[in-house]
């Protein structure tokens, strides 16, 4: 179990120029990307509700980035 790969907390966000939040460990390894299409919201595109706004993307981004800190091992 050692040799597991482990990202060290603690994550951050960073929004993209891509239309996207990005995801890192502490050393600045990319763990995941969030998009989002807030021009569809803004010109109420017909099916701007299959994709997030830029709020929610931030939103789910910045809950990955707690995950270390949420399933940290208590300490007995």
């Amino acid at each position: 179990m050692d040799n597991l790969r482990k990202f060290t907390p603690p994550w951050s966000v960073q929004e993209g120029e891509d239309q996207c939040f990005r995801v890192y460990d502490a050393t600045g390894f990319f763990i995941c990307a969030v998009s989002h299409r807030e021009d569809l919201h803004v010109r109420r595109y017909q099916y701007a509700e299959n994709h997030m706004n830029r709020e929610e993307a931030r939103r789910v981004a910045k809950a990955i980035s707690r995950l270390p800190d949420l399933l940290r091992r208590p300490v007995y």
